[in-house]
This record gives C-alpha cells, structure tokens and sequence, in this order.
C-alpha cells in the first residue's frame, strides 16, 4: 500500500484481532485510515467484523 500510514494500520491488524476503521496515528488521519480500510476491503484483505455503519472494526 502506498499511503503514508500503511505500515502502521498493517503492522496493528496482524498483531491485534480488531482495529477500528477510525483508527488515528501521527501520518494517517481518521479519513486516511476510512479510505485505507475501505480499499483493503475491496482487496479482500480485511474483513469488517462489527456489521455497523457508524462504528466499524476491521480484522484479518
């Protein structure tokens, strides 16, 4: 992935079980890591594990 935080958000999915989709660090905002989370979806990489539309979680 090419976004600044990528390594971050991929380095937390495979050392927790869930990571929220609004998820902050000091190089992604929380819409950075929405987009992210959302084309790792679309990859198939990720699963959304909550079901909501307001307060979503993402895991392996």
């Amino acid at each position: 992935m090419r976004a600044k935080g990528a390594s971050d958000v991929i380095f937390l999915l495979l050392n927790e079980d869930a990571v929220a989709g609004s998820l902050t660090t000091k190089s992604l905002s929380r819409y950075a890591a929405r987009r992210l989370f959302e084309r790792l979806q679309l990859l198939d990489v990720v699963r959304e594990l909550s079901g909501r539309a307001t307060f979503r979680l993402f895991g392996l």
